[in-house]
């Protein structure tokens, strides 16, 4: 039996959700609660730098949650949120940073590096096919040892 709650448990902390959002976070307008779930996901902690405000338990994200309820109380839209987060935090808060001229590395780099790998390895191959090619297929005779292997 104890195996079985243990278990149970160990589920239900494992379903993706509010581990981080404290039910007195929670608004009460489920549309808004959704709208700021949603802000949370594309928001990053700026003291966890790899999660999201939703999963971080910082209390720089407990703040940032609160300002996000606030804001979305006060009638601003998801991306007039976003603006006065970026505003204050800068770009490095969005989880998924704009396409533009200073984030192409971030965007590109990781495509150009896979093609360069790309580029290497035929080269290497075909490096390795030219050699081949060259080497006669033949051993002489003389080079071939004859009788029982002995150590």
């Amino acid at each position: 039996m104890r195996l079985l709650l243990f278990c149970a448990l160990a589920f239900l902390m494992a379903l993706p959700g509010a581990h981080a959002i404290a039910p007195s976070e929670m608004l009460g307008d489920p549309a808004l609660e959704q709208r700021a779930r949603e802000l949370g996901k594309e928001l990053r902690c700026p003291k966890c730098q790899n999660q999201s405000l939703d999963d971080s338990e910082a209390g720089i994200a407990v703040d940032l949650r609160r300002i996000v309820r606030e804001r979305l109380v006060a009638g601003d839209t998801d991306e007039e949120v976003k603006t006065y987060i970026v505003a204050r935090y800068g770009e490095f808060v969005l989880l998924e940073p704009p396409v533009k001229q200073s984030t192409w590395i971030l965007w590109f780099g990781p495509l150009v590096i896979v093609l360069i790998g790309a580029f290497v390895v035929w080269r290497l191959l075909r490096r390795g096919k030219a050699r081949m090619a060259e080497t006669p297929d033949e051993v002489p005779d003389d080079d071939i040892e004859t009788g029982p292997v002995t150590r």
